[in-house]
C-alpha cells in the first residue's frame, strides 16, 4: 500500500512543461526565427503536442524550473509565447479527440537523471 501512497504523491511531484507560441512568419527571417526556436525546444527534450504546442515531462518541479528557464532564455523578440507546467495528475485528466474519436494520452517515457 506504501508504495501505491508514494506512486500517488509522485503524480503531484512530476510536472508537465507546455510552452504555446504564435510567431510571425510573413518574412523568410521570421520563419528562420520560429523553427529555430521550435528546433531549439526540441534538442530541450520537448515534443510537438500540437503544431504550436510543445511540451515536455519532468521528474520534479525543480527540473521543470531549469526548463522554463532555458525556454526564457530563447524567446524570440516578436510573437506571444505562453509557458504552463501542470502537475502530472492534471495532465491524466485530459481528454484527447482525433475527429470524435477520443484517444489515450501516450505515457510519458522514462527519463533518467545524473547528477
Amino acid at each position: 500500500m506504501e508504495n501505491n501512497h508514494f506512486s500517488r504523491l509522485n503524480q503531484y511531484r512530476s510536472m508537465w512543461v507546455l510552452v504555446f507560441f504564435d510567431l510571425p512568419t510573413e518574412t523568410r527571417t521570421e520563419r528562420k526565427v520560429a523553427s529555430g526556436f521550435r528546433k531549439r525546444l526540441l534538442n530541450d527534450g520537448f515534443a510537438m503536442f500540437q503544431y504550436s504546442i510543445y511540451l515536455r515531462f519532468c521528474a520534479s518541479r525543480e527540473n521543470a524550473v531549469v526548463h522554463i528557464k532555458r525556454t526564457k532564455n530563447i524567446l524570440p523578440k516578436k510573437g506571444k509565447v505562453c509557458i504552463l507546467q501542470i502537475t502530472d495528475k492534471q495532465f491524466g485528466q485530459i481528454e484527447l479527440y482525433h475527429g470524435q474519436q477520443e484517444v489515450a494520452p501516450e505515457k510519458p517515457s522514462q527519463q533518467l537523471e545524473l547528477f
